[in-house]
């Protein structure tokens, strides 16, 4: 499973990339917005700056809710890295703009996505990525975790070649569960994986280690 990054955070970034475990990055503009940058010359220059930090994928996302919007600049994001993969919203005209990128050889992510069947539309339209929001799910009473089950059985049994990105993930066990329900990638605050190396265990292990090293350096 692949780890992506979910923040517009340079610095937490850069320390997930130092980990040697990071395969991409995802962002959209409340996230830029909570890093004080606004504006498109600076959200552009920003994801520039994204994409020098790592070499996977980074999905950039519209801001357009129209079709011939969401292509303009679905185009403008594509062409600022060879890894800006275009992020657009679960809607008619989202699909729709899925479809023309990917004839047109754009990687897209299909984002805001709460049902089996609206990944099926994605699935079908190309997207590259497919994001159902474990954590939001869970807010209206419904399983996330379950959600991605069924859509990873679906795509098995249709043989789509869509991957699921869970989103939205909000603790260390989101992402082990994502992991055995069976996604392709998952993308996360920097806070859930670090999270992932808390054990209690661990940290006697290492101790007794370490008290152990003293007594025989005597």
């Amino acid at each position: 499973m692949k780890f992506f990054i979910d923040t517009a955070n340079l610095d937490q970034i850069k320390e997930a990339a130092d980990l040697g475990i990071l395969d991409g990055v995802t962002t959209n503009p409340s996230l830029m917005a909570k890093e004080g940058i606004t504006g498109d010359k600076n959200i552009l220059a920003h994801y520039k700056k994204i994409c020098e930090i790592v070499e996977g994928d980074v999905s950039a996302e519209v801001i357009a809710t129209d079709f011939s919007g969401m292509i303009s600049e679905g185009k403008k994001l594509a062409s600022l890295a060879e890894n800006i993969v275009v992020k657009v919203p679960m809607t008619r005209d989202g699909v729709k703009a899925i479809s023309y990128f990917t004839d047109h050889g754009i990687n897209t992510n299909c984002t805001l996505v709460f049902s089996a069947g609206q990944a099926i539309l994605a699935a079908k339209a190309g997207a590259t990525y497919l994001s159902p929001f474990v954590g939001r799910v869970d807010d209206v009473t419904w399983d996330g975790i379950k959600l991605i089950e069924e859509i990873v059985s679906i795509y098995s049994i249709q043989g789509y070649i869509t991957e699921i990105l869970a989103a939205s993930i909000r603790s260390p066990l989101h992402i082990v569960q994502a992991a055995k329900a069976g996604a392709d990638v998952v993308t996360c605050p920097l806070s859930s994986i670090l999270g992932l190396f808390n054990h209690p265990l661990t940290d006697i292990g290492l101790a007794k280690f370490l008290e152990d090293h003293k007594k025989a350096a005597k």
